[in-house]
């Protein structure tokens, strides 16, 4: 057992290597709390200065995030003070602005992302016989009786207007071409088409490794994506008969771990390690899946074996969070609904046991590639951050000298990129999208990410120049608007990630002033 004294020491103690040690790690999301880092920066009662300077540059990453972190707060005192603003507005004024913004908003709506709607700012396009022809939020919504009610809906509409615009919640896999489930469009004829090569292609009894990458490539479709998945990380054989005995045999490998080495968590050596995945589980991306006890079990069980079998580099955080791709993907093997919609108890236990234990194997096999993200000072990440600094230079020098007026550092935000491989930045159904080229792509995970990652960074151009200051590029980095990305997105981010690595890729002095 611990002493008093090592308590108070959590995050220090333990400082020898030993296998399944936690590294930390500059820059993660969650670092462990620091009360240095959480107090008042700004103490001083002085005006800020008339002209603007030169921006001051943060010091750690932990306080520019403490500064900014209640930066959209609005308070429930508000309410009152915009009713009493209501009382002055002109209510044809207010409608009269409110169809504008519909019309902008129908308009982005149609341009970009189809007929998804966002139900905070969506409003009704036809009259309601409740309404008298002028517009409301829904149908549902009462008749204005009152100058009082009246009051209250120019309020209402004030402070909706007034608040930061928030995105609606789409599904994990939405937006996919390649579903055909319930809730989703009927397949296309080409979409179709493309299935019944994937179907035609495993069904041989030697499947051409090769022919399925050139046709992984442009993605995959949802109903063979799981078998397709364990062909292109190796983790199955490319001969048909082998592969139910391949299967059996790693599966009951995994749980043979499981009964050797799981009870040691507790152990005072791994403690610290078991406790830090626990810490870190709720914390992931969807919170609607890994919130299920029972995910949450098996995710713990997943990240402690694999930390304690590779001594070199431990848990990290950021590991967790490469789990979550291979165990939708396997749970797609048994259901046909949405998986956040989905009680994942309710599988069958041989069912849940086999997409446990082949999560840990195919993420055991993309760990082995990067490794090196994950052992002491991380290394791999460091080269990586290096190298998309001067391919950036090279590629928009206009936007590389943008971020050094500004003194961003590349570290301060591509450290995450390719810690979490831009998992924190794109929904669940682009990283699945992402994966399936990064799958059919020779090293895909550990040498194209760096194209795609200078392709994304690319891809914000215009509004990385229209920031200002250090906080705003901050911010904007941290926080890039791509709820609504899909398929079209993720195809044209690959594509051009492609075109950076054919110019470049073959001579790295190209892109090294």
């Amino acid at each position: 057992m611990s002493t008093d004294g090592n308590k108070k020491q959590f995050w220090k103690r333990n400082a020898a290597k030993v296998p399944g040690s936690i590294q930390h790690v500059y820059g993660a999301q969650h670092p462990p709390f620091d009360p240095l880092l959480h107090t008042t920066v700004f103490t001083s009662n002085k005006p800020p200065p008339a002209t603007p300077g030169k921006p001051k540059k943060a010091t750690t990453f932990q306080e520019f995030e403490s500064i900014t972190s209640d930066a959209w707060d609005v308070g429930d005192d508000d309410d009152e003070l915009l009713a009493m603003a209501a009382q002055n507005l002109n209510i044809e004024v207010v409608m009269e602005t409110a169809n504008k913004v519909n019309n902008q908003i129908q308009l982005s709506l149609m341009v970009g992302e189809g007929d998804v709607t966002s139900p905070e700012v969506s409003f009704a396009s036809q009259s309601s016989p409740y309404t008298d022809g002028r517009l409301v939020k829904s149908h549902s919504e009462a008749p204005i009786g009152s100058p009082k009610d009246a009051a209250g809906e120019r309020a209402a509409l004030h402070r909706q207007r007034s608040l930061p615009h928030r995105q609606p919640v789409i599904p994990l896999v939405a937006r996919m071409a390649d579903q055909n489930t319930s809730g989703t469009p009927a397949m296309t004829e080409r979409e179709a088409s493309r299935l019944d090569k994937f179907k035609q292609l495993l069904a041989g009894p030697n499947t051409d490794l090769e022919e399925l990458r050139k046709l992984s490539w442009s993605g995959i479709p949802r109903q063979v994506r799981p078998i397709t998945w364990k062909l292109l990380s190796g983790y199955l054989p490319a001969n048909a008969e082998r592969r139910d005995s391949v299967l059996q045999r790693k599966r009951q490998e995994y749980f043979g771990f499981i009964q050797q080495y799981y009870d040691s968590r507790n152990d005072e050596h791994h403690q610290d390690t078991y406790r830090q995945i626990h810490i870190d589980i709720p914390r992931m991306s969807p919170e609607s899946l890994v919130l299920q006890p029972k995910v949450t079990e098996i995710f713990e069980r997943i990240l402690f074996i694999w930390a304690i079998r590779h001594p070199a580099s431990g848990y990290v955080q950021g590991i967790n969070d490469l789990v979550t791709p291979f165990f939708v993907v396997y749970v797609f093997e048994y259901i046909e609904e949405e998986v956040e919609n989905f009680d994942v108890s309710s599988l069958q236990e041989e069912a849940l046991r086999n997409i446990e234990a082949d999560s840990f194997w195919c993420m055991s096999k993309l760990l082995d590639g990067i490794q090196d993200n994950y052992t002491f000072a991380q290394p791999g990440i460091q080269r990586k951050v290096k190298a998309l600094e001067e391919l950036v230079s090279r590629i928009d020098e206009s936007v590389h000298r943008h971020m050094q007026q500004y003194e961003v550092e590349y570290l301060q935000f591509a450290f995450r990129w390719m810690n979490n491989l831009l998992m924190r930045e794109l929904p669940l159904r682009c990283t699945i999208r992402l994966w399936d080229t990064y799958q059919a792509e020779p090293e895909g995970f550990s040498h194209f990410h760096l194209y795609v990652c200078a392709a994304f960074l690319v891809r914000w151009r215009k509004e990385i120049l229209e920031e200002r200051d250090f906080q705003g590029l901050m911010i904007l980095l941290q926080n890039l608007p791509t709820m609504h990305w899909g398929n079209e997105e993720v195809s044209v981010l690959l594509a051009e990630a492609y075109r950076l690595k054919f110019a470049f890729a073959d001579a790295p002095n190209h892109y090294k002033r």
